[in-house]
């Protein structure tokens, strides 16, 4: 017997979530049907959605474009951090251990899955080096996770920048943080270190 059409719809809206298969989204709707709190999450999505917007600046999430990084006069407009995420952004805001701007890739390079170079946001990044939207960008830290992915997608922003010959001086974090280890799930303390101990992989020309 199929289910409902209401929950069959349901379920094949959630196996679009990462890591989510026929099982499992089958299992999560029919827990949302028993939930007294389904329809605040529900109501929570819709808003999040709706009044979420993607910075034209850095492509980050945020309630107004440009966002409050971008917008905000005391950061340091010579410094730009790459991360893949917005959670990376999140976490290492929390450290308080960066005061310069971001470029939110919105995700890795990863082939097997579909997500290739075209899903990266580099070319807005190239755009905002050669200062085409009124930045003077002197270093570029590239902060993306250090396991395969992250280090594949390095490779393809610092080639990006090299095709495009930029004089920008391009650093990466320190290779203090632990093999395999995710940005948004590190204490404070290491991602602030990773950063002050930041290795230069380009030097700024000109």
């Amino acid at each position: 017997m199929a289910y409902p059409a209401p929950l069959e719809e349901l379920a094949v809206a959630l196996q679009r979530l990462p890591g989510i298969g026929r099982r499992t989204a089958e299992r999560l709707a029919l827990f949302l049907l028993r939930d007294k709190g389904a329809r605040d999450l529900a109501r929570a999505i819709e808003r999040a959605v709706s009044d979420t917007v993607r910075c034209a600046v850095c492509g980050n999430v945020a309630e107004s474009d440009p966002c409050d990084v971008c917008s905000d006069p005391e950061r340091d407009t010579g410094r730009l951090m790459v991360v893949e995420e917005p959670s990376h952004v999140e976490s290492v805001e929390r450290s308080g251990a960066w005061n310069g701007r971001y470029h939110v890739l919105f995700g890795t390079l990863q082939p097997a899955e579909g997500a290739g170079e075209r899903s990266l946001a580099v070319p807005g990044l190239i755009e905002r080096l050669r200062g085409n939207r009124g930045e003077t960008i002197e270093e570029v830290l590239l902060g993306m996770d250090a396991d395969k992915e992250g280090e594949a997608t390095l490779l393809v922003v610092l080639e990006a920048i090299e095709a495009a010959r930029i004089p920008v001086r391009v650093t990466r974090l320190s290779r203090g943080l632990p093999a395999g280890s995710a940005i948004e799930y590190l204490h404070r303390g290491v991602i602030e270190d990773a950063i002050e101990d930041r290795r230069a992989l380009r030097k700024r020309e000109g």
